[in-house]
């Protein structure tokens, strides 16, 4: 009799774990796509180089500039200043402002502490498209390759 008591639970332990396993897999499914308020869907999917300039955007700039461009306290709105009738309306002029930096500003040479041309080039492609309306603000999605 206790062989058979044991044989029932050992199948009854097997079939509850076949059945939790079922479960979980629709609620890994439902996880992936649950977001709240801290982890928002992405408005946008970007090229690589904009994500990329998203990415060392919030590196390096955002912590005065404010995250997504917006500007903060001590320094400009990016997002006002390269929109067409901006305070730095090309991109060589961006180029020019980040390489020099603002050093009366307490804005450092970004050239001179290495950030390299390609990142600045990236970053461009973030900021501007944030300030022409193409790139909501929010965490982007990068565009698949290929």
């Amino acid at each position: 009799m206790p062989t058979t008591l044991l044989r029932v639970f050992a199948r009854l332990a097997v079939c509850a774990a076949v059945v939790g396993a079922a479960a979980a897999v629709p609620s890994v499914v439902a996880a992936q796509e649950l977001h709240d308020a801290y982890h928002s869907a992405p408005l946008d999917t970007l090229p690589a180089d904009a994500y990329q300039g998203w990415k060392q955007f919030e590196l390096n700039c955002s912590r005065c500039h404010g995250e997504y461009a917006v500007g903060s306290s001590f320094a400009p709105a990016l997002i006002v200043s390269l929109r067409d009738g901006g305070t730095i309306p090309t991109k060589e002029a961006f180029i020019a402002t980040v390489c020099a930096g603002r050093p009366a500003k307490g804005m450092p040479s970004w050239c001179a502490l290495g950030l390299e041309m390609e990142k600045i080039n990236n970053i461009y492609a973030y900021v501007k498209g944030r300030a022409d309306g193409k790139i909501h603000a929010g965490r982007p999605a990068a565009k698949p390759e290929g």
